[in-house]
């Protein structure tokens, strides 16, 4: 069953990392700007080496333009 989780990410971070910060939310650090989906990539492969899966096991629901997201994670 699919796990849907909130993250808020800062783009354009000194470093990555991730960090959690309540039940299913996390916040995410990425070195790369927002433009041209950087910072979304880079946001779904912090997520699936922390969840130890593959990156097309995790997908943006919502908030794809926004620093706030809904991620499901099969």
């Amino acid at each position: 069953m699919p796990q849907i989780i909130k993250v808020k990410v800062q783009a354009k971070s000194s470093q990555e990392k991730i960090e959690e910060t309540g039940l299913d939310e996390y916040k995410i650090w990425v070195t790369v700007p927002p433009a041209d989906n950087q910072a979304n990539e880079a946001t779904l492969e912090i997520l699936a080496e922390y969840f130890n899966t593959a990156p097309s096991n995790i997908r943006i629901v919502s908030g794809y333009k926004s620093t706030h997201k809904l991620i499901e994670i099969s």
